[in-house]
């Protein structure tokens, strides 16, 4: 993708030093007739940027697959690669930014010009129930895909708004991000994240 000269320059420059990873716009992965969709920020460097899949290869992803694997959203063994087998039933995970940044922050340009991407993303799940978004900047741009208003759905762990998505009512959830910092600090725990899951299923009926 051409379209943020920052994350191009970047990306090529990871490209110069590591030519075997990804490199790339990452795409989504999951299942075509998910009812969940969880958005998270942005490719990491060493994750979904070297391994081309989403929480692929880094903490969060640990964190994560685990917890999907525990709530019964995936089937197969996770193991940090593409090709390891798993499947996700009933769910997607995508990103709000597809490309990687440096230091893991997108600048709000680069968030508002892969937002069409999202939207179409969360426009092509005609079972969409739940969005589940990873930390704030993932629920904003969330809000804004869906034409809502930042100010009357603020951001906060296991907050939960009743919204519609493709003119149909949808979830909307939040948790902090699953990444190492978050986790190392205690700001979020596993129990935190697993109680997020917990009203996803929840609200999955």
């Amino acid at each position: 993708c051409p379209l943020c000269p920052r994350l191009v320059a970047y990306r090529e420059a990871v490209r110069a030093k590591e030519p075997t990873w990804f490199n790339g716009a990452v795409p989504s992965f999951g299942d075509a007739k998910a009812q969940l969709v969880i958005v998270g920020l942005a490719p990491g460097v060493t994750g979904a940027n070297r391994t081309g899949r989403p929480f692929t290869g880094d903490w969060a992803g640990d964190l994560l697959y685990a917890t999907l694997d525990k709530f019964g959203f995936s089937e197969g063994t996770y193991d940090q690669r593409p090709d390891d087998g798993l499947t996700l039933h009933r769910a997607m995970i995508t990103n709000a930014v597809r490309c990687v940044p440096p230091e893991n922050k997108p600048v709000g340009e680069e968030i508002n010009t892969c937002r069409p991407f999202l939207q179409s993303r969360l426009a092509a799940l005609p079972n969409l129930k739940v969005i589940l978004c990873l930390g704030k900047i993932s629920h904003d741009s969330t809000l804004r895909a869906l034409g809502l208003k930042i100010g009357a759905h603020p951001f906060g762990h296991g907050t939960r708004y009743e919204v519609e998505a493709n003119g149909r009512p949808v979830t909307l959830l939040s948790s902090y991000h699953c990444s190492r910092y978050n986790t190392n600090t205690g700001r979020l725990t596993a129990g935190m994240f697993e109680d997020v899951f917990a009203a996803a299923k929840e609200a999955l009926g």
